[in-house]
């Protein structure tokens, strides 16, 4: 693709880390690989900051990783547009720029990037246009994706190298460690992180963790899910605490930029992540996991978890899949995880094989940010 092409995304930040998280991984990813001209608009500098600290609060405009990052204020100002216009999530663009765009005689590529679903119905969605009843403009519908026939999801084209050489090198895994600050495995330990939105099923699974006959360590990246730890720490969960109790040991970490995050899923045996943005980096992490999904209003979220897990289990033997998904329901529910656990883990082994496979699989659809530009040269 021509350097000269160019590309506005739009972020309105609401599920903290996962609307930005995903705008900002497509945005590097199109800049440094791609070649395009990208500008991230971005109504929340703070949140872009904890994940992103070469981002400066105050600057109203910046170069970060090669993208130009802007303040997405409430007053636009009137701006050239992109070739390429992506809103990421069906955020609202600012009426003078959808205006502009109008004006121009040949008309941007104007993409909603949709939210993350394995339900059916994506793909008989995705790529379809949506005419702008007053202006000649047509808005396209672009859903990220597990299969054939969807946008696929967002990885570099490193990534997979990256992460096994990293996973086959002890002596980098103990430097990644050192740096954060934290302790060297044990012997037969389990190494988890556990990144959460607020979780009933929190204080369970934390004691049956310390009634096992082996020690586990639990990483937690501050967030919304401290609360939960503090009341069965019984003390304040700030960066920096660690409490023990039989044999687990809970850590709470700082919240880190992306490219460490990705290392510490690597690094870590299981991982419990939330959201879209993390739940993706989890399953190119190659290792079991356990998602928490965003709650919906009317148990909408239930649906699209089920949705996961019938792809994700299919080539599961049955006792596993059923485990599995007695696991995952279990913590999305906020109730009986400590009971799910004793089953759930004892498969191990095949969850271990199963991640590393169902990662190659993924990979196969191709990466958003590819299917993105593919897409946009059809249409120019």
């Amino acid at each position: 693709m021509n350097s000269i092409h160019s590309c506005d995304i739009f972020c309105n930040v609401i599920d903290n880390f996962g609307d930005i998280g995903v705008a900002w991984r497509l945005a590097r990813q199109l800049s440094v690989e791609r070649g395009f001209h990208v500008r991230l608009w971005v109504d929340d500098m703070e949140t872009m900051h904890r994940i992103c600290p070469e981002a400066a609060l105050t600057q109203p405009a910046q170069t970060c990783h090669g993208v130009t990052v802007l303040r997405w204020n409430k007053t636009f100002p009137d701006t050239v547009p992109a070739d390429l216009v992506i809103e990421a999530f069906a955020c609202d663009l600012p009426e003078n720029y959808v205006a502009a765009m109008a004006a121009k005689e040949r008309k941007p590529v104007w993409i909603n990037l949709e939210y993350l679903s394995a339900e059916g119905w994506v793909l008989g969605c995705h790529r379809l246009p949506s005419p702008q009843p007053r202006l000649p403009l047509i808005k396209y519908f672009f859903f990220p994706g597990f299969v054939a026939g969807t946008g696929g999801l967002i990885f570099e084209h490193e990534l997979a190298a990256r992460r096994i050489a990293f996973q086959q090198d002890a002596a980098a895994q103990a430097a990644f460690w050192q740096e954060r600050g934290l302790p060297q495995r044990k012997p037969g330990e389990t190494r988890v992180s556990l990144f959460s939105y607020e979780n009933g099923a929190v204080s369970e699974l934390l004691t049956a963790w310390a009634k096992e006959p082996f020690p586990i360590l639990c990483l937690v990246p501050e967030g919304r899910v401290l609360p939960q730890i503090a009341a069965w720490c019984g003390q304040d969960a700030a960066v920096g605490s660690v409490v023990r109790r039989e044999n687990v040991e809970v850590r709470i970490v700082p919240f880190t930029d992306q490219d460490s995050y990705d290392r510490l899923l690597w690094a870590c045996d299981l991982n419990f992540v939330r959201g879209e943005d993390s739940f993706v980096r989890a399953q190119w992490a190659a290792k079991p996991l356990v998602w928490h999904i965003y709650p919906q209003q009317d148990a909408a979220h239930l649906r699209k978890l089920s949705a996961f897990l019938e792809l994700y289990c299919a080539d599961l033997p049955q006792d596993v899949a059923m485990d599995v998904r007695a696991m995952w329901e279990a913590w999305n529910q906020g109730e009986s995880a400590g009971t799910a656990w004793r089953s759930y883990w004892q498969h191990r082994e095949i969850l271990e094989s199963h991640a590393r496979r169902w990662a190659e699989s993924l990979m196969q659809q191709g990466d958003l940010a590819s299917n993105i530009v593919h897409f946009f040269s059809e249409k120019l």
